[in-house]
């Protein structure tokens, strides 16, 4: 990922990230390094992902509805139920918009097969909705579907950002030997995913075609900001800066431009307690 560029800043959308992914990658944000970054299994090649967001990106592909889309799926973040059979699987990311700024409050309606590559067409079985937090997270918990003739393992999904159109598209597993053969197969929408002792993680990030103003681009070239000085949006900071915020201090871990949202206690990615 771009977390600086061939003159040395740090890119608005690394530090974003980072900020953001703070509370899921505890180990990357105590080093202050930025973390959304997720780690293959062993011997697997990144994947072709769908563009990173950044000012300009193209959105997320859309894909085929398909036959099975059932509507008004029940509002739950996890699809297991009692005497779920199948390898766990956690699929997480963030919804972002044009100018890699996150999306709150955008729906995805996750439909996927069982484990037997089977879809419930009377109930919900593995459907159900839910919506980003306040930081365009998202979080679901599932199994790994089953293959079924024509297909390669897939998951669909649905999204809609406030006030704006549904994007109907669908999440691929690297290394499935039906990639090659699945005609509606799209490298762009494959996952990241790692093995973790008997189950599975899976990352993506959705780019949705939604307006926004850019924020400020945070440089690693800012003025140091005078020691015990009060955090100030608008305010270029380097690493090794002290500020104070509602009383405590803290130091800078990496060079922003800080912004409404970004206080210190906000983001562990960019400051730690003194």
């Amino acid at each position: 990922m771009d977390h600086e560029t061939s003159t040395g800043h740090v890119t608005r959308k690394a530090v974003l990230r980072a900020a953001l992914a703070a509370g899921m990658a505890a180990p990357a944000v105590l080093m202050g390094v930025p973390a959304l970054a997720r780690t293959l299994t062993a011997g697997e090649a990144v994947p072709a992902l769908t563009p990173e967001c950044d000012d300009g990106d193209d959105p997320t592909p859309p894909q085929t509805e398909g036959p099975y889309f059932k509507p008004n799926s029940p509002l739950r973040t996890s699809l297991l139920e009692s005497g779920t059979v199948g390898v766990r699987l956690t699929v997480s990311g963030y919804v972002f918009g044009l100018a890699c700024r996150p999306i709150a409050g955008v729906l995805l309606d996750f439909w996927q097969a069982d484990t037997n590559g089977a879809y419930d067409n009377t109930g919900f079985r593995f459907r159900g909705h839910q919506f980003t937090d306040a930081q365009g997270a998202f979080k679901l918990t599932t199994i790994v579907p089953g293959l079924y003739p024509g297909r390669t393992r897939h998951i669909h999904v649905k999204l809609q950002a406030p006030g704006r159109p549904v994007l109907t598209t669908q999440l691929y597993f690297p290394n499935e030997p039906r990639n090659n053969t699945d005609t509606i197969f799209d490298p762009r929408l494959l996952m990241t995913v790692r093995d973790t002792g008997g189950a599975r993680e899976a990352a993506f990030d959705f780019v949705l075609n939604v307006p926004q103003t850019p924020g400020p681009t945070p440089t690693a070239t800012a003025t140091t900001q005078p020691p015990g000085g009060t955090w100030a949006a608008g305010t270029a900071y380097r690493a090794g800066d002290t500020v104070t915020y509602g009383g405590p201090g803290y130091v800078c871990l990496q060079a922003h431009t800080a912004q409404a949202g970004w206080e210190p206690p906000n983001v562990p990615a960019l400051w730690r307690l003194r």
